[in-house]
């Protein structure tokens, strides 16, 4: 397919009105749309501005390639417009755009058009090309402007030269593989001509791996450069010197590259399983028992989301309307409950264990860490014994890996479905039937008979302390405390202590998306946006929405949504309300004992006072 066959004149703008970056898009869109080649504009134009956001497409040299594949495309096509007066379109150099490749790319459907796509963005890099284009007068010379260079394009030799001992190499690769992706490998290959450097670069792109990188090449590369922005193969590539960037700097700054990958000066890459080889411009990752922690609680709360909102269902026919030998029984009841609180709830602490050793020592990790979290589970260890599961596991396949890495290579392919699994699941089953359990039951049992003590003692200050222990660590060993010790005053007829529980739960993540809404000049963007979340997560009483916050923000956010989880929780004692439902947020509280209007304003009551503090703790940011 040419490009000609994509680009008509009926998509052609030889002059632009627009003069921001979203007029001008809009104008090709509605030139797109008049041209009869899409389905829906809107949904179009949703799938360009959410490309926009990855990084802009404004890719320098005069250039920007708005582009999106989506179902909202009746037919592939390429929409362009020149501007003589420039456009702010946030490009890599700073400098304005002048010509507008938009690109409309059907979902699923033929991927031809997407070579095509590919030529021209590698045609784009040539300055004589671009200038001949600046100066066209009609829509038939530009045209033939580009059928001209195409068919120079396509006899370029692809080929490398395969009779010289050294190589370099080059992956490319972006997250919609249209556009960046080839620029990066044309500049790449310009710049190694330009050089005298014998080069071969691997694209991956929508249409799949193009001249991928056999053994053979990567034995005899000098080094090789990697300039992706989302996932590819690098197991590969141990032992070498690989250099790894964005795809935007394969376009920028080819000849930087090159120089280095010829200098020598390139660390060796070892594979650790988990480098994807992409690059993305963001805060440093936490690590260590942070990241672990983490990983185990965002795969556990699906299960504690569906599975508590699934039981909160099932108590709407009748606190007891699961069992069969209540009068209340409803047989919809007991699905509900058996698919939540016998199947969902179950796995809680498994998963939140296997994911933690997943975490640590990845694949292998996995079976021993969520063994121990089912004996924990299933030994009344509880969260505390599944936490520990997590991290025992997690580690003892490590201890595995260093002592068996003694073997002989025979033995590697025997190690991750033997060796690995056997020995992990017996000394992390042994270790926590034999020394963890009982310790981490016994500990269990006293905080919640010391906890049930207060209670009698003093019902607002069980309150405070339910509510605070919730805000702690926001999923962790404190918070889920505080929430087991709730289920069992559940399952022991007190409904009060876990109506605290959960109000002190929904406050973190309320209170921060209302001070994010409120007091907005206290939070960067990036904040604002994910505070939108957090009214949704807090509603549904998934106290981890509030987790990145602290995290950014330690000194400030956590004591303020402490105070604020803590009035929360004694105002439900003194409001005498109880909750017979183990989770599920606004969805259970016309269910509560008592009255769900006060339980509501005990809630909003804590999530004001954190947001108030919020406000007086934080700084105004200058963006």
């Amino acid at each position: 397919m040419r490009i000609t066959e994509l680009l008509r004149k009926d998509t052609i703008i030889l002059n632009l009105k627009a003069a921001t970056k979203n007029e001008v898009i809009d104008e090709l869109i509605d030139k797109l749309e008049k041209a009869g080649k899409l389905n829906n504009k809107e949904e179009f134009k949703k799938a360009i501005l959410k490309r926009e956001e990855q990084f802009s497409t404004g890719v320098g040299d005069g250039i920007a390639i708005p582009h999106a594949k989506t179902n909202a495309v009746k037919i592939p096509a390429i929409a362009f417009g020149y501007s003589k007066a420039g456009i702010d379109y946030d490009s890599l150099d700073g400098k304005p755009a002048h010509l507008f490749f938009m690109i409309a790319g059907k979902e699923n459907g033929n991927d031809e058009h997407l070579e095509t796509l590919s030529r021209l963005s590698a045609m784009l890099m040539n300055e004589d090309f671009r200038n001949k284009i600046m100066n066209i007068k009609t829509e038939n010379e530009l045209l033939e402007i580009i059928n001209e260079e195409e068919k120079k394009k396509m006899k370029k030799e692809k080929s490398v030269n395969n009779n010289k001992d050294e190589i370099i190499l080059a992956v490319t690769a972006c997250p919609t593989g249209i556009a960046h992706t080839y620029m990066a490998a044309d500049s790449l290959k310009n710049k190694a001509k330009e050089m005298g450097v014998n080069i071969k670069v691997e694209t991956n792109g929508s249409t799949g791996v193009k001249n991928r990188l056999t053994d053979e090449d990567i034995k005899r590369a000098k080094a090789i450069i990697v300039a992706a922005d989302t996932k590819v193969e690098m197991a590969r590539f141990e032992g070498k010197r690989v250099i790894k960037t964005s795809v935007t700097q394969g376009i920028r700054n080819p000849g930087g590259l090159i120089e280095k990958a010829l200098s020598g000066e390139v660390p060796v890459y070892h594979h650790d399983d988990k480098d994807s080889g992409g690059f993305k411009i963001q805060k440093k990752e936490k690590t260590g028992f942070y990241k672990h922690l983490m990983n185990g609680v965002s795969n556990m709360l699906p299960f504690v989301v569906g599975g508590g909102i699934l039981i909160a269902l099932s108590f709407m026919f009748g606190i007891k309307a699961f069992d069969p030998n209540d009068p209340s029984f409803h047989p919809f009841a007991k699905l509900l409950m058996d698919i939540g609180g016998g199947s969902a709830f179950s796995l809680m602490i498994p998963i939140l264990a296997g994911f933690i050793g997943m975490s640590i020592a990845d694949r292998p990790g996995f079976a021993p860490a969520m063994v121990g979290g089912f004996i924990a589970a299933n030994n009344g260890a509880g969260f505390l014994g599944g936490l520990i599961a997590g991290f025992l596991g997690g580690y003892i396949v490590l201890f595995l890996k260093k002592t068996f890495a003694k073997l002989p290579s025979s033995f590697e392919g025997l190690k991750p479905v033997l060796l690995y699994p056997l020995f992990g699941i017996f000394l992390t089953g042994a270790i926590m039937l034999l020394v963890i359990v009982n310790p981490v039951k016994s500990l269990n049992l006293a905080m919640q008979n010391w906890l049930n003590s207060m209670g009698t003692a003093n019902k607002i200050l069980l309150g405070l302390i339910l509510g605070g222990m919730m805000a702690v660590d926001m999923g962790g060993p404190i918070n889920k405390a505080a929430f087991t010790f709730g289920i069992a005053m559940i399952e022991a007829g007190n409904f009060s202590p876990h109506a605290a529980v959960m109000a002190g739960g929904m406050v973190p993540p309320l209170g921060i998306a209302i001070a994010t809404t409120i007091f907005k000049n206290r939070f960067t963007k990036s904040e604002r946006e994910a505070g939108k979340t957090c009214y949704i997560m807090g509603a549904s009483f998934i106290t981890e929405g509030a987790i990145p916050f602290a995290a950014a923000d330690p000194s400030r956010v956590i004591p303020s949504i402490i105070t604020g989880s803590a009035i929360a929780g004694a105002l439900s004692m003194i409001f005498n309300i109880g909750l017979p439902a183990p989770h599920g947020g606004i969805f259970v509280i016309p269910i509560v004992k008592g009255s769900p209007i006060l339980y509501v304003l005990a809630i909003l009551i804590g999530s004001i006072v954190t947001a108030l503090m919020l406000a007086l703790l934080k700084k105004p940011i200058n963006e």
